[in-house]
Order: structure tokens, then C-alpha cells, then sequence
């Protein structure tokens, strides 16, 4: 690998875009619950590419396979739903890993073809333009997306429910969004948000888990995490609790 791995990121998640393209209405793939049969197709696509360039690859579709020094934790399909039914919110996340560092991310949104990306200590960008989070910092002003039903309402301007937890990290990173977060029966794993997490902290973005646990991790546990424009609207969020 080279010290600059989002040339193949970028190769991968174009090839991944191609492969799906005509892949819509198809169903579920039968394999696996939720699985559909363009996360299959996706995912053989992804692993090719990522292996072939010396990675080890922890795929939310088939698990840890191959060997290197850096690991790519990757989401093929992030918003499996959306693409199989058309509706144009949909990803792929790739996150690299090294040991228990991340490094870089990249989330490319194949509705749109917008790309979010970042490298660690070296700012984040939305097809190449740096991006920052935005200034709100108070769940009153803000408007919030969730993975999930929130049970009450804690108080923001509007929420979103938008089905594709990386990109909507992204539009955190962005400043579309002031904030994203999970609900009270919602879990999220790697490759939901870690190359999303990357690209946020590095346009100012803030984050935590709910649980208080580390959400930088290559391992399959789930975790409820929070993204927010402001530390102050990241703590209040923290504050109120789960939705």
C-alpha cells in the first residue's frame, strides 16, 4: 500500500458504483436476513479490488479475509434498502485501519456520485472542497437525522430519518446536518460509521458514544454512537440521552 491509500478507495467504490447499477428491484439475496442480492454483488466487487492491493478486508458481508498491515473495514452498500428500491441515498464506506488507528475514510454517495473524503490530520472534503461542520449548539436549533424511531422528542427544530448512517455522518461533516444519532433500540456497527467518524472529526465535527465506549474499532461489536456540528450540541445530546 502507499502511504496514500485513497486512490484505490476511490477505485473501489467507483467499481462497486458500476457493478450495482443495473442491480435495483432484485430483492433480498436469500443468504443472510437483510442481505440483499446488490450487497453480494457489491461486496465480491469491493474485496477483489481491496485485496488485490494488499489489504485485509472486514466486510459487513463476509467478515475478515486476507492479510496486510492495513485493514479496510467496509461497508459495500450502506443504505441497501434505498438501493434496491431507488431511492437515490445510498454508499459505500470504506475506513482504513492500521492496528488501532484510523487513517483514512472514504464515503461515496452512487446516487449522486458525490464523494466525502479524509486522511487523518489533514482535513476532510466533499469532491475535493474542504468542508466544515456547522455552528449550532443547542438541540432547540438543530435539525437531526436518525438511524431508528426516536420514542419522545428531545426538543431539535426538525429530524431526518434518511436510511444510510455513513452518509448521514457525512452531512454532519458538511454542515447540512447538525447532528446524527441513534435511538434507544438502535445499534450501529464499524462499517456503519467509521470512515463517516474519520471525515467528521476532520471537519470539526464532534462525537461520543452513548455507552461511553471507543467507537474507533475493527472489531464486529456494535456500538450507539452520536455525531454533532459542536462539542456543546454533542454534550447536550449526550445529556438528554438515547431518543
Amino acid at each position: 500500500m502507499t502511504s496514500d491509500p485513497l486512490p484505490i478507495l476511490r477505485e473501489c467504490a467507483r467499481a462497486v458504483g458500476d457493478a450495482v447499477a443495473g442491480s435495483r428491484h432484485q430483492g433480498l439475496s436469500g443468504q443472510r436476513e437483510s442481505q440483499y442480492v446488490l450487497d453480494v454483488i457489491a461486496d465480491d466487487v469491493a474485496t477483489h479490488i481491496l485485496r488485490g492491493a494488499g489489504f485485509r478486508v472486514i466486510s459487513e458481508e463476509s467478515g475478515s479475509t486476507g492479510e496486510g498491515a492495513y485493514a479496510v473495514v467496509v461497508d459495500p452498500i450502506d443504505g441497501s434498502t434505498n438501493a434496491d428500491r431507488g431511492i437515490p441515498f445510498f454508499a459505500t464506506s470504506l475506513a482504513v485501519m492500521r492496528g488501532d488507528e484510523l487513517v483514512a475514510g472514504l464515503v461515496m454517495n452512487h446516487a449522486t456520485g458525490v464523494c466525502y473524503e479524509a486522511q487523518r490530520g489533514a482535513g476532510a472534503t466533499r469532491d475535493g472542497v474542504a468542508i466544515r461542520s456547522s455552528s449550532v449548539t443547542s438541540i432547540d436549533g438543530a435539525v437531526i437525522a436518525f438511524s431508528g424511531l426516536p420514542s419522545s422528542h428531545g426538543g431539535w427544530a426538525q429530524f431526518r430519518a434518511l436510511g444510510a448512517a455513513s452518509l448521514e455522518v457525512c452531512l454532519v461533516a458538511d454542515g447540512s446536518l447538525d447532528a446524527f444519532s441513534v435511538t434507544r433500540h438502535t445499534r450501529l456497527h464499524p462499517w456503519d460509521y467509521l470512515a463517516g467518524l474519520l471525515i467528521a472529526r476532520e471537519s470539526g465535527a464532534a462525537d461520543a458514544d452513548y455507552d461511553g465506549g471507543d467507537l474507533v474499532t475493527a472489531s464486529m461489536e456494535s456500538r450507539r454512537p452520536v455525531f454533532a456540528g459542536t462539542a456543546s450540541l454533542r454534550d447536550a445530546l449526550v445529556t438528554v440521552g438515547l431518543p
